[in-house]
């Protein structure tokens, strides 16, 4: 691959990706910068930055298309307000009247196949990023509990079934009872309900069976190890293999400060692709 193109949306991981891109030796790598969301930091890294609105999806990948990129991939956050409150344009608002679930499978998935059909060829998410993917194991000084160790499988069974309805990747449990279930307000917000109805939850990060890793993959950063702070959550347990963990030295630093457990748990599914 010698020319590709990241879709940056918000948060440090389209920039670990430019920045992995390039130590493989991907020759250019340009940045396509959601307005709103890219940060200035991704944008240094890139080659070339070229801003786009959410709702010009349909003008940028035909300006991908016609520039004979190797590959294209998504990465970062994109708030979900904006696909609510941001302009669309005629074809990108009959993409959603279309839609009779929207969710970020069915969202993202329809804007997949838009740049594929197009012949932009989407790699996956987790591309380049094998340095933040942690496998299994406990990566902090405290382990879990037998406690929470009963939670997390409890958490992991929950998000195995809520993942089949694309509903989202976090479930939080509290001595057998499940606290919160991520929808589309985003992990944060899950937490944070979470942490009103009680102190000392396990949370759990899962990618579902099958997951489609084009345009999503779970990922954690110091971001969710503070909120789980503030909410009183005591462990993280995750996929092994399935899930970036950014900010590796400054998130084990600041749970093993906090008394946070960290550990990565055998799915026994594929783990995540990270060369296209």
């Amino acid at each position: 691959m010698k020319k590709l193109i990241v879709i940056a949306g918000a948060g440090e991981y389209p920039r670990l990706l430019v920045q992995g891109a390039k130590r493989a030796g991907v020759e250019t790598v340009d940045v396509m910068a959601v307005k709103g969301s890219c940060e200035r930091a991704t944008a240094r890294a890139a080659d070339h930055v070229f801003p786009f609105a959410v709702g010009e999806s349909e003008v940028a990948i035909r300006w991908t298309a016609e520039r004979g990129y190797d590959g294209a991939v998504l990465a970062g956050q994109v708030s979900p307000l904006s696909l609510f409150r941001g302009k669309f344009g005629p074809v990108v608002r009959q993409w959603l009247a279309e839609m009779p679930v929207k969710n970020a499978h069915t969202i993202f998935g329809k804007l997949v196949s838009e740049f594929e059909k197009a012949g932009v060829r989407m790699i996956p998410a987790s591309s380049f990023m094998e340095d933040s993917i942690p496998g299994e194991g406990v990566l902090t000084a405290r382990g879990f509990t037998d406690v929470e160790k009963t939670d997390a499988a409890r958490g992991f069974q929950v998000a195995e079934d809520v993942g089949r309805h694309d509903v989202g990747q976090t479930v939080l449990v509290k001595a057998g009872m499940v606290l919160a279930v991520e929808a589309f307000e985003g992990t944060n917000a899950a937490i944070r309900r979470a942490g009103k109805l009680g102190k000392g939850s396990v949370l759990c990060k899962a990618a579902r069976e099958g997951h489609d890793w084009r345009f999503d993959i779970p990922v954690v950063g110091l971001k969710t190890l503070k909120t789980m702070k503030k909410a009183g959550v005591t462990a993280l347990a995750f996929q092994a293999r399935r899930l970036l963990l950014l900010d590796r030295e400054k998130v084990v630093d600041f749970a093993n400060r906090n008394g946070i457990a960290i550990a990565g748990f055998d799915s026994g599914l594929p783990p995540a692709p990270v060369r296209p």
